[in-house]
């Protein structure tokens, strides 16, 4: 019986090793960098790590400075972008992402991203606060509906995510969540694969993958939580420096949020996907490398004037 039992356990042993093995040479989760908090609060990474996104058909790369993507040669004329996944971008090659493109477009300036998956429109402003020390000439905010829901505290808490407390006008800081067991998850990459495949929050995900544009679509035109977000756009306003502060709102935003922002003074560019062209993932509601390359070039056709714009009403001042 003991001898049996020990070739159970030598065999499953070595099925784990297997696994292991299979899982890391095919790449059949992404690698995920490890992140710290800032004495300012806020989330971002450890320096100088790097990994492969899933597939293995490319590496994403967290510079010095503790951001995704690549750093800027210089720093003068720079313009800052700033947002969650979507600047974040581990699933596209660093030639794809926004400030590579926009640098392609406007030589002039430099270009620095400061991404990281779940930032909400109030740790944003934040994030802009933290890096005021560049001397940014402007900084750009990437923005969906959620960014705006997500930031305030009585629509729903997150834990992990800077938000606001309205009735109190106080800013709560994002904590890292479950940080022991995702050091394990990450590490032992075939328990993160069976987590991702079978958990059941993964099994429900997948459920609704084929109808999430569809929803996306119905959740933009319908306006939610109006006092609310209105009071959080009024907040920001009053409590953060904005003149060169632009927001970048993601195709299908909210035309009664933007209006409000444009009302309370914020400059906006608002994106659109042109013809129908699709500018996402079959499997993923992330932007591929051409749907980038088309919101650099919306972006860079509006961009130019705007910062003008700032200068003249800066000297006018």
């Amino acid at each position: 019986m003991y001898k049996f039992l020990k070739n159970i356990i030598l065999f499953l042993m070595f099925l784990i090793f297997l696994g292991e093995i299979i899982v890391r040479m095919f790449h059949l989760v992404s690698d995920i960098p490890k992140r710290v908090i800032t004495n300012h609060g806020i989330q971002k990474y450890v320096p100088n790590q790097e990994g492969y996104w899933k597939g293995g058909h490319h590496k994403w790369m967290i510079n010095d400075k503790g951001w995704p993507g690549e750093l800027p040669l210089k720093f003068d004329n720079l313009i800052l972008l700033i947002g969650d996944s979507f600047i974040e971008n581990f699933m596209n090659p660093n030639n794809c992402h926004q400030a590579a493109f926009l640098k392609n477009y406007m030589p002039q300036n430099n270009f620095m991203e400061a991404g990281r998956s779940g930032v909400s429109l109030i740790e944003a402003m934040e994030i802009c606060e933290e890096l005021n020390h560049l001397k940014p000439l402007i900084n750009t905010i990437y923005l969906n509906n959620n960014d705006f829901y997500e930031s305030i505290v009585e629509i729903q808490e997150l834990n992990d995510i800077t938000q606001l407390e309205l009735k109190n006008k106080k800013i709560i800081k994002g904590k890292l969540k479950s940080p022991g067991l995702k050091i394990i998850l990450y590490n032992w990459k075939l328990a993160y694969y069976l987590y991702n495949r079978f958990s059941p929050a993964t099994m429900q995900m997948n459920e609704k993958t084929e109808s999430k544009n569809k929803d996306n679509i119905i959740a933009a035109n319908t306006f939610k939580h109006q006092k609310e977000v209105f009071e959080l756009i009024e907040y920001i306003s009053s409590n953060y420096g904005i003149t060169n502060k632009i927001l970048i709102f993601h195709p299908d935003s909210d035309q009664n949020i933007i209006n409000k922002c444009i009302a309370e003074g914020f400059k906006v560019i608002v994106l659109n996907t042109r013809e129908g062209q699709g500018w996402t993932f079959d499997y993923d509601s992330h932007w591929t490398c051409y749907g980038h390359e088309q919101a650099a070039k919306q972006i860079a056709g509006q961009l130019p004037k705007i910062i003008e714009d700032i200068k003249n009403n800066s000297i006018n001042d």
